[in-house]
Formats: C-alpha cells, sequence, structure tokens
C-alpha cells in the first residue's frame, strides 16, 4: 500500500511540476503608461513571488489558474488570474490617499515606502501644501512645510535680495545638495555676502524653475557625501518632475500683505519714508501644466511654464517719540526698507520616450530657462552727513534731480539708489537608460546648467563725475557659473543573496567654470579724486567740509578690470552602493566613494545605515557617515569693492578673493574641503493605517566650515604693513575674506506626526512636523600671521558674526497643520512657532571693539551715555496663524481664500531696550534683522486652481 502511495505522490508532483511554466510581465502606470519598478508579484496560494525591474518587468514560476496579486505602495492592488497569455500586461491605477509613500532617494534600488527607509526622508506635494497658502513660491513652501527646512527672506543683503536660499538642520545652503530626476543640479554664480542667513555660501536658488513642473519633492535629511558626492552634508533635496499628459494644470492667484502696524504708509505725510500702498507687496501667479504621449510604449512630454509678479513692501516703526515704550527714532540710514521687487518667468520640460519595443531601453531628457528681474533698494544717502555721495556742481552745490531725491518735512534732502538684478537660469539634462545582460539596469546621462546673475544700479549717480547729474543707470557686471556632469550608473538586484541585495556603482565627471565680467567705467570708477569744499557742511560747522566726490554708481559699485576674473576645475569620482536584506526584518545599506578634484586633490567619503522591523508597524533605524564639501569657485575667486555698513556708517570695503595679494599679506591661507561626521538615529511607527510617527535625533559635526571674516581696517596700524598699505593704495577702508575659520557641532531632534482619516466624503488631516537644534562653535582657526592679538582674532571672526552663524536656524521650530474637508468644501489652519534667535549688532567704539566691528558689542544707553550695555537683539519665539478655506465649484475648478499670519505677527523690535536711540544698528538697517518669520505681517490670498 505504501507503494502505491508513494507512486501517486511521485505522479502527482510530477503533473504539478510539468503544469507550471515560467510567465513574464510587465507593469505600468496606468496613467502615464510608464514602467514601475519595485511592484511586488506573488501567487496568492502560495510563497512563490518576485518583484518587477527598472524597466516593470517580471518573471515568475506559476500555472494557468493561479492567483497573482500586484502591489506597490501608493497604487492600487490588483488580482489577476493566470491563463496561457504569453505576455501579462498589468496597469496599476494610483491610490491618491497613498501617493506620497514612495520614496526613491537615497537608495540605488526600486522605491520604498518611506517609513521603512534606514534614514529619514520627507515626501512633499507642492500643490497640495502651496494652494492653501499665500505663499506663491517654492522655497517659501518648503519653509512651511518641512521641519529642518529654514529660509528667511532677506533685505539690505545687495544680491541676497535677489534670491532665496535655504537651508537643512540649521548647516549653510550650499551644504544641501539639490538633484532634479536624481540629476545634480547647478548652483547659482551668487555668494551671500551681507544678510542674516547663508553669509558666505553659494547654494542652488530653488526658484528658478516652475513649481507647476514638480510632482513631489524628496528631502533626505541625513548625510549623503558618500552615495552622491560634494555638497550633501546635510542632506539631499530631489525634486521629481510631473509625468502627466492630456491633462491641464493651471493654477492663479493674488497675494498682498494688509500690515497696518508698520506699513509706512502711514508716515507719508512728512515724506520721511518711502512708501507705496495701505496694501503692498501684491503678488500675482499664472502656472500651466500639460502633457503629450509619444508613441505607444509610454513615451510622453510633459511641459509647464510659470509668471510671478512682486510689488516691494515699506516697512518702519512709525512711533520716533522715544518717550513711549515702542518707539524708535527716525530711520534716516534705511527710508526704503522692505522687501524688493520681483518679476519671473520660466519654462520647463519633461520627456521620456521607449526607443526599443520591449521597453528595455529609453531616451529620456529635462531642462528649463529661467528669467528674473528684481528690484530692491540699498542704504538712504543724506545730503547733510553725506555730500560727497550726491551730484554737484564744481562749487560743491546740489544739482537736484526731482525723481530720484526727496525732501523730508524737515527740509533733509535724500535718496534710496536702486539695486537691480537680472537672472538668467537654463539647464538640460539627457540620458539613455536600459537593461542590458543579466538584468543589470544601466544609465548615462549629461547634466548641464548655467547661471547668469547681472547687477544693475538704477536711480543713483556717480558723484565723482562733478557738474553732471547723469547718467542715472549703470551696468555694474556680474557673475556666471557653468556646471556640467557626466554620470554612468549600473545597479542589479540580486534576489538570491541573503534576502534581496541590491548593488549599485557608477562614476561622475564634473567640469565647472566660474567668471566675473566687469561693469561700464561709472560703475565702479572715478571720474575726479581731487577734494573739494561742500559748502552745505561749512554752514552747518563741520571741521571736515572738505571731502573726495565717492567713486563709482553709489548702492552697489561696479565689478573693476581687478575683478574680472575666469577659472574652472574638474573632478572625477566612482561609488559603490549596496543595500543588503539580511532578513526580511533588517536592511543594511553601504556607499563608498571616492573623487579627485583638480584644484585641492583626493576625498574620499563613507556611509553606513540599517533600518530594523521589529514589527510590521515599527521600524528602528539609524546611519553614520562622513561626508566633506569642496570649496565653490565662487568662494575662492569672488572679488569686488563695495559699499558696507559698519559702526552706523557706510564705507567703502574690499572683498579679496582667495588668490588676491592682499589675501596672501594678511595670512589667509587657501581654502581646502569642509568635512563632516554624521550621525543620526530614529525610528518610524504606524500604529494604525491612519497614523505615522517618526522621530529622528542627529549630530552632525563639521571641520573646516567656509565662512566670510570680519573687516580688518587700514588704520590699524598693529596689522602688518605690507597688508595695511596696499588697503591704502586701493582707497579702500576695510577689507574681509573667505576662509576655512571655524568648526561646528549641530545637534537636533525631527519630529513628524502625520493623520489622515477619510470617512464618507469627509477628510480629516492633522500634521505636525517639528525640529529642535542646537549648534556650538567647537574651534576657531585663526591664521598664524592674524593670532597676535585678541583685536585680530576676534576681527577675524567677531562675536557678531559666531551669532549669525549660531542662528542659522532657529533653536526650535514647529508646525501644526490642520485640514477638514466635506463634499465641495474645505477648512484649515496652520500653526507655525519660531523658536528664539539672538544677534548682536555692530557696537560703539570701545577699546576692545575700536574699528566698531562686532566683538562684545556696547553701546551707549538712552539714560545716561556713560553707561553701556551689550547691543544684543533678542528676537523671541512667536506663533504665526495661517487659515484657508476652499470650494470645488466642480471636479475642475477650485477656489481657495485666507490669510497667512492671521494675527499680524511680528518679530521683536532689532534694538537693546535700554537703548533705542542706537536702533538699526544691525545687518538689514531696519527695525528688525531678516530673521525667519519675517516683518511684513498679514498677508490676504486668494487663488483659482483647474485640473482640465
Amino acid at each position: 500500500m505504501r507503494k502505491w502511495l508513494l507512486l501517486m505522490s511521485l505522479i502527482t508532483s510530477s503533473y504539478f511540476l510539468y503544469a507550471q511554466k515560467t510567465f513574464t510581465g510587465t507593469v505600468k502606470d496606468a496613467k502615464t503608461g510608464l514602467p514601475l519598478a519595485g511592484v511586488s508579484v506573488k501567487i496568492k496560494s502560495g510563497k512563490n513571488g518576485t518583484a518587477t525591474n527598472n524597466g516593470g518587468e517580471f518573471k515568475i514560476n506559476a500555472s494557468s489558474g493561479d492567483l497573482l496579486e500586484i502591489s506597490i505602495i501608493g497604487y492600487k492592488s490588483q488580482t489577476i488570474t493566470i491563463a496561457d497569455q504569453s505576455e501579462i500586461l498589468i496597469n496599476l491605477e494610483q491610490g491618491s490617499s497613498e501617493l506620497t509613500e514612495i520614496v526613491f532617494v537615497g537608495s540605488r534600488g526600486a522605491g520604498r515606502a518611506k517609513t521603512e527607509t534606514p534614514v529619514p526622508v520627507d515626501v512633499l506635494r507642492v500643490n497640495q501644501i502651496g494652494l492653501p497658502t499665500a505663499k506663491m513660491d517654492l522655497t517659501s513652501v518648503l519653509n512651511y512645510a518641512a521641519p529642518s527646512f529654514n529660509y528667511n527672506k532677506q533685505s539690505g543683503a545687495d544680491g541676497a535680495d535677489h534670491i532665496d536660499l535655504g537651508t537643512l538642520r540649521g548647516l549653510g545652503p550650499d551644504q544641501t545638495l539639490v538633484l532634479i530626476n536624481g540629476k545634480r543640479r547647478h548652483q547659482t554664480a551668487f555668494v551671500a555676502l551681507f544678510g542674516t542667513r547663508g553669509r558666505g555660501n553659494s547654494g542652488v536658488d530653488l526658484n528658478a524653475f516652475p513649481e507647476a513642473a514638480v510632482d513631489r519633492i524628496e528631502i533626505l535629511r541625513d548625510g549623503a557625501s558618500a552615495q552622491y558626492g560634494s555638497d550633501a552634508m546635510a542632506g539631499v533635496i530631489n525634486i521629481i518632475l510631473k509625468k502627466d499628459v492630456n491633462h491641464w494644470t493651471i493654477n492663479t492667484g493674488w497675494a498682498g500683505y494688509a500690515d497696518s502696524k508698520y506699513n509706512s504708509y502711514q508716515t507719508r505725510a512728512t515724506n520721511q519714508y518711502y512708501y507705496s500702498h495701505p496694501i503692498d507687496g501684491g503678488t500675482f501667479t499664472l502656472s500651466a501644466n500639460n502633457g503629450v504621449a509619444i508613441g505607444k510604449q509610454g513615451g510622453f512630454i510633459n511641459f509647464s511654464v510659470d509668471f510671478l509678479t512682486q510689488a516691494k513692501t515699506f516697512r518702519q516703526v512709525n512711533d520716533n517719540n522715544l518717550d513711549h515704550a515702542n518707539a524708535l527714532p527716525l530711520n534716516t540710514g534705511r527710508r526704503a526698507f522692505g522687501d524688493g521687487s520681483v518679476t519671473t518667468g520660466g519654462i520647463m520640460y519633461n520627456m521620456e520616450i521607449p526607443v526599443s519595443a520591449n521597453s528595455k531601453t529609453t531616451f529620456y531628457s529635462f531642462g528649463g530657462y529661467n528669467y528674473k528681474a528684481s528690484d530692491a533698494y540699498a542704504y538712504t544717502r543724506n545730503w547733510s552727513a553725506k555730500p560727497e555721495r550726491f551730484p554737484v556742481d564744481q562749487n560743491g552745490n546740489l544739482l537736484y534731480v526731482s525723481n530720484i531725491m526727496h525732501t523730508a518735512d524737515d527740509g533733509e534732502i535724500y535718496y534710496n539708489p536702486h539695486i537691480q538684478t537680472h537672472i538668467e537660469d537654463i539647464s538640460f539634462a539627457a540620458g539613455v537608460k536600459g537593461i542590458m545582460g543579466n538584468d543589470w539596469d544601466w544609465d548615462l546621462s549629461n547634466t548641464v546648467g548655467r547661471n547668469n546673475f547681472h547687477f544693475f544700479g538704477d536711480k543713483t549717480f556717480n558723484a565723482s563725475d562733478v557738474g553732471h547729474s547723469s547718467p542715472n543707470h549703470f551696468d555694474d557686471g556680474g557673475f556666471t557659473f557653468l556646471q556640467n556632469t557626466v554620470n554612468l550608473d549600473f545597479s542589479k538586484s540580486f534576489k538570491s543573496v541573503a534576502q534581496g541585495l541590491n548593488l549599485g556603482l557608477g562614476a561622475e565627471y564634473r567640469y565647472e567654470r566660474y567668471e566675473i565680467y566687469k561693469g561700464e567705467f561709472g560703475s565702479y570708477g572715478s571720474y575726479s579724486t581731487d577734494q573739494m569744499v561742500y559748502p552745505n557742511l561749512v554752514g552747518d560747522g563741520s571741521a571736515d567740509s572738505l571731502r573726495t566726490p565717492a567713486p563709482g554708481s553709489q548702492g552697489f559699485p561696479g565689478f573693476s578690470p581687478s575683478d574680472v576674473v575666469t577659472s574652472n576645475r574638474s573632478n572625477i569620482g566612482a561609488y559603490v552602493d549596496a543595500e543588503l536584506n539580511v532578513t526580511k526584518k533588517w536592511l543594511l545599506d553601504g556607499a563608498v566613494r571616492v573623487e579627485n578634484y583638480s584644484d585641492f586633490g583626493f576625498v574620499s567619503t563613507y556611509k553606513l545605515a540599517s533600518r530594523y522591523k521589529i514589527a510590521d508597524n515599527f521600524n528602528l533605524r539609524g546611519s553614520v557617515s562622513t561626508g566633506y564639501r569642496a570649496p565653490s569657485l565662487q568662494q575662492i575667486n569672488f572679488s569686488n569693492t563695495l559699499t558696507s555698513f559698519s559702526g552706523g556708517v557706510l564705507i567703502q570695503s574690499r572683498i579679496a578673493s582667495n588668490n588676491d595679494p592682499i589675501t596672501k599679506a594678511a595670512g589667509i591661507p587657501n581654502l581646502k574641503q569642509e568635512t563632516s561626521v554624521n550621525g543620526s538615529l530614529g525610528f518610524s511607527w504606524k500604529p494604525i493605517p491612519s497614523l505615522t510617527f517618526t522621530l529622528d535625533g542627529y549630530i552632525v559635526k563639521v571641520k573646516n566650515r567656509i565662512v566670510l571674516s570680519g573687516l580688518f581696517s587700514k588704520d590699524d596700524n598693529t596689522l602688518p604693513a605690507a597688508f595695511t598699505s596696499q588697503l591704502n593704495a586701493i582707497g579702500v577702508s576695510t577689507a574681509q575674506f573667505f576662509a576655512n575659520a571655524v568648526s561646528t557641532t549641530n545637534k537636533g531632534l525631527d519630529i513628524v506626526i502625520d493623520y489622515n482619516k477619510s470617512w464618507g466624503r469627509q477628510n480629516f488631516k492633522v500634521l505636525l512636523a517639528g525640529n529642535i537644534q542646537d549648534m556650538t562653535v567647537d574651534a576657531i582657526h585663526v591664521p598664524t600671521l592674524l593670532n597676535d592679538t585678541k583685536l585680530h582674532q576676534k576681527t577675524f571672526f567677531s562675536d557678531r558674526e559666531e551669532a549669525f552663524l549660531l542662528a542659522s536656524a532657529p533653536k526650535n521650530k514647529f508646525s501644526l497643520g490642520l485640514e477638514y474637508s466635506v463634499n465641495k468644501f474645505g477648512i484649515g489652519a496652520h500653526f507655525t512657532y519660531y523658536g528664539k534667535i539672538v544677534l548682536l549688532g555692530f557696537g560703539d567704539a570701545t577699546d576692545d571693539n575700536p574699528n566698531q566691528t562686532g566683538i562684545n558689542p556696547q553701546v551707549p544707553t538712552d539714560a545716561d551715555p556713560n553707561v553701556f550695555v551689550p547691543e544684543q537683539f533678542n528676537f523671541n519665539g512667536k506663533v504665526t496663524t495661517d487659515v484657508y478655506a476652499s470650494f470645488k465649484f466642480s471636479k475642475k475648478i477650485s477656489l481657495f481664500i485666507g490669510a497667512d499670519n492671521l494675527f499680524n505677527v511680528h518679530p521683536d523690535l532689532g534694538v537693546n531696550p535700554q537703548a533705542r536711540g542706537w536702533a538699526f544698528d544691525n545687518e538689514s538697517g531696519g527695525p528688525w534683522d531678516s530673521v525667519q518669520m519675517g516683518f511684513d505681517g498679514i498677508k490676504l490670498f486668494g487663488k483659482l486652481a483647474f485640473n482640465l
């Protein structure tokens, strides 16, 4: 009997083995027709299963009649019955409630649920976040939505008024790498010189392409230099472009500030300040996106356009009676304080075309063009104090220009020069990707980008052209930056190694070029160097009525022939990245990268990350890595003679390039790379399908951070004569330099709690996102030649500069979003808490601060000029409240109305309350420094969204 049973068993087994065969198939997005990688394909009744490769293809052993379960996060699962078809084609529909959960950044393999990544990643749907707010640009939307992202609008910061640079985890703007579709994005040619954030840094302009082109943004909050190369010390921002076809998305809107408390329109009767309207900063935006299918294999081209225009804002403290608690003196140094105006427009496309019938090889390309024209006010020129900055006749009498100059009710004549920029940004990427033998995925691409930053001076003068009051518009010159990157990447999944191994390796070649081009002679030159008498000073009894007319255009002196430079470099790198599922619960990820730069040599970085599934809904994760950032060509080569604000007065200051003889005479060494060590530990928890918790702690230690030094004075006779003599020779009062000046440690905690519940036609969302961080300065690397006295040490990196660095991000930032919708109607509120920031002023001239550069800055009190107090500005924590309501007229048209900063909250005044007479002795020259919450007050908005 046993023999018969054994025989029947063998026959049955043979039958099933014979009945099974290998089926092949492809899984695509039902909407776009694009192949989907990482899709799970399983036989429902057994354990056999596989996953699709990067071409969306799979192979599986099965029998006719078996049920296949096809699933991936972000799409609706399908179950199909296998017949005798030779090829299985599956189209998955997107599941909107889960679509934000899939993540590709930080891995060379298929997408992974964001709660299952070994490092923290935020996934933001920009269109969903941006519509219910008055924020009209990508940078401010990210600041609103991402816990570790920080940005503030600058004012009185020259070029920084015209470009918005954000940061991650309190590090510099250029310590975050930006990718588009996984390819390195070029930086702006600009390098920040003034302002409260990013001083001495460049970065990527996230507003230099249409927001309408963006499908989602993945923010990797962890050091990733070993995976992606230079600039990824703080993390990576990966911008994924849309692939939609035959679907118009059109958004338009208007917003404006209705600040009734500090709008200088209220002072129009005295004509002491510039002003515009009771509602200022009016912003209009229009954007559109659509796509066209190409061929029948899932090819497409998606295109986007946008246009934005924004007017200026004007803010002052309107009460000048110092007997009142919140009053400030008349701000004669910055009569036009506020945000600059901007007009910008851009186009962008994203394209993929399969070039083989089986979709194993695909050509892709994306790129765009953006143009921005911006206008911001410089510091005020007052005739009574600085007549040498005004046009005069041969006898020193004012040549009044009515359309530029103003006369206040007290008789003061003044004008504010305009700093204008024309910024062009162009990018183009093209590549071919596919699958070759043994299922190796490959990707060959070339990405090029160029940024041109061109300055102009408007409604200004070259006062040295005595006897003439024109021209009033000058070409100041500018700078360009070009970057070209070639990448070759390979990856392969090995299902038989442990529970799965994904191996990635590749190489990169990058070429960069930076240029400074000069302005016209009138923008920087001097027509007369002879001193002359200014009669208004004689009549005033001033002893220094004999002065030299100021050279160059007032506001922003142009780049001179001595600034002109063309510099380039190249680097080549290679990496290996392995992601191993040691068990079904334990994921291990490691990467090694080596690079060699033509200008400073070899660097290597490493990373190890891991995630362990303690339970199906609870993941523990952590990482440790090394990182680096190459000194940018902008930092190495930038130079300019410009108007600086120091000790309450305007002076000519020289920013000398790293190769300048002045720099060498000061003993400043050649710039070298910044290096870092990163560590993180955290968890993700999804107790129920609608609720997710993530908490991640981090520490980032950075050595040799590049910052801009303080101002060294030509009048300091304790400095080397070889240095001060050169300052006198070129006619400037001070000089400063880029240097690897400091080492810092950033520690922090990121918290995200996300609740999203739908029932019937109702939906309720709660999102709490927070960042707690702290930075310490571990060391200051003073060059030997300047390390002789405390004055020189502190001038190199002063208390004031240290305060600016430590205030790169508030110590606490929390946002709470609440949204409820039912049928066609929706309402929401967003509360944002910006923690305390402490900044310092320049200080009065004292023994330890003779040049008023912010060394232990002290100022005399209003009550007693012989009593000094610290010039410390405490910008205490504040909460802003944003509200909105939405209504769907139809499936195709929606309306959004609301107000940001509903209760018109402003920062605390930037002044020591005991020394209000010293107000405006700060970086911006206004009642406030440029801190993160902004100073413009309540902003009203309305938007229309069309989905056609």
